[in-house]
């Protein structure tokens, strides 16, 4: 199948868009909410679109413009949404304080995790498929183990400072964490009797002001970061140096994706614009421009 690359926010529109040529090929009306975060199912035959109470399943595949499924059970906005490596479960997380695991075939929740009332901003899922690891308003960071259906970690890694994005390494050997204040902390994760032990390597500050997207990229060499400071910039994850920095937003930038080859980002700002850049070059290669609000998510699949 080709690329696919969708982008969404303000709006309450989600746009694909043929990555190369830049054109805007489908919009989907998204009405109700905003759309804070999107993901592409495994097989790329769905997308998962997270609003304010719930999150909608299209299917590209076609040219239904109505969601297929809906998953509703939140109470507030919906942070993060995440597919399992088969598709059969996603998961989400909410400014409701919970984390919740829910079945694609039957949209009904099968785990409900608590944050004990605190705002989860960020989930993600560990590539193991058995744990996930979350990160909230507080500054907390909490581990889950799917198996035993409990937390297995809590950190902390700044008090009372929100940590607003969460990474897992595609190999399952680092954890990264970035929070209000532009700091990253980067965790070794190591396997230890069938359990995930965490090792602290270091802290990089990475922007001066409000960060709102960590992302380690799929060859485990770099990390992405975006801002309030209307950056993006790309460190590199052998020595924690600074590789780039991605500056022709206007606005803040709210999400990235890389692609899978990891030599290609794209970012979405508050300028309305989705970007996609060289980062050899540091170049934008395309500008995806279509939104009237900010582009608040971005989703990519060119595997």
């Amino acid at each position: 199948m080709s690329v696919i690359l969708a982008s969404a926010g303000y709006d309450h529109t989600i746009r694909f868009w043929e990555a190369l040529s830049g054109i805007c090929s489908r919009t989907i009306q998204h009405p109700g909410s905003q759309v804070n975060r999107l993901a592409i199912s495994p097989d790329k035959r769905f997308l998962a679109a997270a609003g304010h109470l719930h999150v909608r399943l299209y299917d590209i595949t076609t040219q239904n413009p109505n969601p297929v499924i809906t998953f509703e059970g939140h109470k507030n906005n919906v942070t993060a949404v995440a597919f399992q490596s088969d598709g059969k479960w996603l998961v989400t997380s909410s400014e409701d304080g919970t984390v919740k695991v829910w079945d694609t075939r039957t949209p009904t929740v099968q785990r409900n995790y608590k944050h004990h009332g605190v705002a989860v901003n960020d989930v993600v899922i560990h590539p193991n498929q058995g744990e996930l690891i979350s990160g909230d308003q507080d500054g907390n960071i909490r581990i889950w183990d799917l198996g035993e259906s409990t937390c297995t970690h809590q950190l902390i890694p700044e008090q009372d400072v929100p940590v607003r994005s969460v990474s897992v390494a595609a190999d399952g050997s680092m954890l990264v964490a970035g929070n209000n204040k532009g700091n990253c902390y980067i965790w070794r994760m190591v396997n230890e009797n069938d359990a995930t032990s965490l090792h602290p390597v270091t802290k990089l500050r990475a922007h001066n002001k409000y960060l709102t997207k960590a992302l380690i990229s799929p060859d485990v060499k770099h990390l992405a970061t975006c801002s309030a400071d209307h950056t993006a910039r790309i460190w590199s994850l052998n020595g924690f140096t600074l590789e780039t920095s991605l500056t022709n937003h206007q606005r803040w930038v709210w999400d990235c994706a890389f692609s899978a080859d990891s030599a290609y980002l794209v970012t979405a700002s508050s300028d309305h614009y989705a970007r996609l850049w060289e980062l050899s070059s540091s170049q934008i290669i395309r500008q995806y421009n279509g939104h009237h609000k900010g582009a608040i998510c971005v989703a990519l699949n060119d595997i």
